[in-house]
């Protein structure tokens, strides 16, 4: 089973896990993706730019009802 859990690279190298993980076997293999400090609250000048036009299209009867079959039934 793949998971993914949150860790900390110390300044040494070491990675700490910052959850427990149980493991079947005594040994796996696993990737590190090194992240930025922070996550990115930036928005892409592309999506501010294409929400009206997008909006436009989006919010039509015709649209609601396209998808209607995906709404949670009350």
């Amino acid at each position: 089973m793949i998971q993914t859990v949150e860790a900390i690279i110390e300044p040494d190298g070491k990675v700490v896990l910052l959850e427990t993980v149980a493991l079947t076997e005594s040994r796996r293999r696993a990737l590190v993706t090194i992240l930025e400090d922070e996550p990115s609250q930036n928005v892409s000048t592309t999506a501010l730019l294409s929400k009206q036009s997008l909006a436009e299209d989006w919010n039509r009867p015709e649209e609601d009802e396209a998808w209607s079959h995906l709404q949670q039934v009350r």
